[in-house]
């Protein structure tokens, strides 16, 4: 007979008593904080994750618990086949760190047919982490989608060129990020996010000289030089 698979209280359950305080204070010093972050390291959800198996149902339910942990594991066990745009609208709008950020990008959100066009969108968004989302969906749709057109991509860094200037340490990172990612999948990108990073670097904005003196140092070195060479 087969075992039922496990139900969100189940999984909630073994979450608190892999709890650890000292590992979520660490995390807070990077700024992941909030009442409900256990300190489970992703590594563990991970694995059991692959115990679970997908089931969209019950990453919904994982995900309406609130608590950091679960989110993650939400993002990873989720069906990216059912997404829908009104799923992500509501997940990304629970957003409240980088670290859940960048999961459900990496996890989730690239693999959904929508992710294109609501990289773009999001990116022009005033929220902090629904605008970082839209530069690390970026990053990662740059890094994963071998059949992107070239042309998405210079709409993309037109759009992180403009956003450039915004002063917050997590969306200018991803920014950067965006940038890196997109200068490594072809000589032609190669050139554009350099020449995009160059006038940044001159600009008369503080973040946006970070981010272009940022993303020059990885698109001008010897291993992307070497990487592009073989493209």
């Amino acid at each position: 007979m087969t075992a039922a698979p496990p139900d969100v209280t189940t999984i909630i359950a073994r979450l608190e008593a892999l709890a650890s305080p000292a590992d979520a204070a660490g995390m807070a010093r990077f700024g992941i904080r909030g009442a409900r972050v256990l300190g489970v390291p992703v590594k563990t959800l991970r694995a059991i994750a692959r115990e679970i198996g997908r089931s969209h149902a019950l990453a919904e339910g994982l995900w309406a618990s609130g608590i950091h942990e679960a989110r993650i594991l939400a993002s990873i066990v989720a069906e990216p086949q059912r997404v829908d745009p009104a799923q992500m609208e509501r997940w990304v709008a629970d957003l409240d760190s980088w670290d859940l950020c960048d999961q459900c990008c990496t996890n989730l959100w690239v693999r959904t047919p929508f992710a294109h066009n609501t990289a773009l969108e999001w990116s022009e968004r005033e929220a902090e982490f629904v605008k970082r989302a839209g530069f690390v969906l970026m990053a990662q749709v740059a890094g994963k989608d071998t059949n992107a057109p070239t042309e998405l991509f210079h709409r993309y860094l037109a759009r992180a060129e403009a956003a450039a200037d915004d002063e917050r340490n997590f969306v200018k990172k991803a920014i950067s990020w965006a940038l890196r990612e997109i200068g490594q999948r072809s000589p032609e990108l190669n050139a554009a996010a350099i020449a995009v990073a160059r006038r940044l670097r001159e600009a008369d904005s503080r973040a946006a000289r970070w981010v272009g003196t940022d993303a020059l140092r990885e698109l001008t070195s010897e291993k992307a030089v070497r990487r592009i060479a073989r493209r």
